[in-house]
């Protein structure tokens, strides 16, 4: 069974920081693609970064130049530091597998969320 454990989130002013950490199980991590998600009240989740188990990255248009994904096989987690941050980077992150499907399962989530 897949667990993914989100944490690291908080509240921060805008302009500020966070770092958010996704640990793993139940999956062969070091051969997925992970993504990081977030979900917006009212919105759908939308995946915000992701990372190729050989260290590639790609970005959405709203966070590029503001957010770094990162992994670390050996302790099947997966990183997001989350920089420049802005009131509608609010909402809940998740991370899981790229590509998702309907049937995977999702962690509790980490709530990021920037004040003005």
């Amino acid at each position: 069974q897949v667990q993914l454990v989100e944490s690291g989130g908080g509240l921060v002013q805008a302009g500020g920081s966070l770092r958010l950490s996704c640990a793993a199980s139940g999956i062969i991590f070091s051969r997925n693609a992970m993504g990081w998600y977030r979900q917006a009240p009212g919105k759908q989740r939308e995946l915000v970064a992701r990372i190729s188990p050989g260290g590639s990255t790609n970005y959405g248009y709203s966070v590029k130049g503001r957010f770094t994904i990162s992994r670390d096989n050996a302790k099947n987690t997966v990183y997001l530091q989350m920089n420049s941050l802005k009131p509608e980077d609010t909402a809940v992150y998740y991370c899981n597998v790229d590509p998702i499907t309907p049937y995977n399962d999702w962690g509790q989530g980490t709530q990021v969320t920037v004040s003005s």
